[in-house]
């Protein structure tokens, strides 16, 4: 392992995580019982993505219309947070990108780019707990 993977995972280990490398080669580590993913772009190491993958299960077309409402709802009211439905239309998933003129930047910004990501996920499920919906939640 080496390049940006290796850096995340230095990182994530330093600050008490468990952070391991999946088949894609992105870094995957556990945050307060939700499983998180850092997007490793070889291509453009400036790149940084942190993911909150399917935090919120979509089970009917109704559900799916108001979870998409509830995502920009969350995405124009979080700084940098971005929540969205997946292709397959089942699914809600939440990211921080960001460019870093280098990139071993992200670990000034790592703590506040969680707080950001949970505080977008924890508006989204709220708002479709107050519409009905139980989903997966987070």
């Amino acid at each position: 392992m080496s390049g940006p993977a290796e850096l995340y995972v230095n990182f994530l280990a330093g600050e008490g995580y468990r952070p391991s490398v999946d088949s894609d080669g992105d870094v995957v580590f556990k945050h307060e019982g939700g499983s998180y993913f850092i997007a490793v772009n070889t291509q453009d190491p400036a790149y940084f993505r942190l993911v909150f993958p399917g935090f919120w299960s979509i089970d009917s077309d109704q559900e799916l219309e108001h979870a998409i409402i509830e995502a920009n709802n969350a995405t124009m009211n979080t700084k940098v947070a971005k929540v969205f439905v997946i292709s397959e239309r089942r699914n809600t998933w939440a990211a921080i990108e960001l460019f870093f003129a280098d990139s071993e930047q992200f670990a000034g910004v790592f703590e506040r780019s969680m707080a950001a990501l949970r505080h977008a996920v924890d508006q989204f499920v709220r708002a479709m707990r107050q519409r009905g919906y139980g989903g997966s939640g987070s």
